[in-house]
């Protein structure tokens, strides 16, 4: 990580709800030093019970990971996977389960002390990619509606409804459908990278670029204030939980010379 450093910061806000089911948190691994893992997680249903599950899955199989020699995007990617399965299942398993179904998205970013990044993502919490002030990608739901075509045999205009059927919604929990995980990739990191990962309650609110701006030219706190209080003036009285994570990748500053002043002895 010699090419840039990591600036990073989570925020929320409950927004006009009663309660704030969204969960994000940063984390370093304990086995894998040099890798740095985001996670947002959007509790649908049955308050933040699964959101908190998420969470917790999370961080317990990333301190299992042992990098081995060199950072593996396929192994990365396996860990992502484990960590969607198996918070599923324990939040099925959940006795609370019977009577308020909890669920809840996931978006979760790694990133390796080789310049990597990887992502994946359940549902309709949404990651960005930027550079330099412009968007280079964002999470969508286009994987899994070809899923929804293609596996499920589902008409093109009722995969693009998914998100109206609990028969069809993609989330951690339900007991329709296992999730279906989209994974992405990046590779050769510099400075000037960010990523945000954000909840609904925030990016129904923005395009793209007014994301990507705020991001550029703020540090992570100040951005995060920025966003959350034009999310809260732009929903007018009737905003949904709003959280984000963002890192930023920052150039490190210039090594300043360190000169020391000695006085010379006289010469003989």
């Amino acid at each position: 990580m010699s090419t840039y450093k990591i600036e990073a910061g989570t925020a929320q806000h409950i927004g006009n709800r009663p309660q704030q089911n969204d969960r994000t948190a940063l984390y370093t691994a304990a086995k894998a030093p040099g890798y740095v893992m985001a996670v947002l997680a959007d509790g649908v249903s049955g308050g933040a019970l699964a959101s908190e599950q998420v969470l917790h899955t999370s961080k317990h199989l990333f301190d299992e990971f042992r990098a081995g020699d060199a950072p593996s995007l396929p192994r990365l990617a396996d860990l992502l996977r484990n960590i969607v399965r198996e918070a599923h299942d324990i939040i099925k398993m959940n006795p609370v389960a019977a009577t308020s179904e909890p669920q809840s998205t996931l978006t979760i970013l790694i990133l390796t002390p080789l310049g990597q990044a990887i992502w994946a993502h359940v549902g309709d919490s949404r990651l960005y990619h930027f550079h330099g002030g412009n968007c280079v990608l964002r999470s969508n739901d286009t994987a899994y509606v070809k899923h929804l075509v293609s596996e499920d045999q589902l008409p093109l205009e009722a995969a693009r409804k998914h998100r109206n059927s609990k028969l069809l919604s993609n989330v951690l929990g339900s007991r329709f459908k296992v999730p279906y995980v989209t994974i992405g990739t990046h590779e050769g990191l510099r400075a000037g990278d960010a990523f945000l990962l954000c909840s609904d309650g925030l990016w129904q609110y923005f395009t793209d670029a007014e994301l990507a701006a705020v991001v550029a030219r703020n540090p992570p706190r100040m951005a995060s204030e920025k966003l959350i209080n034009k999310a809260i003036e732009r929903a007018q009285g009737k905003g949904d939980n709003c959280s984000m994570a963002i890192i930023k990748l920052v150039a490190p500053p210039k090594d300043v010379p360190n000169y020391t002043v000695q006085k010379m002895g006289r010469a003989v």
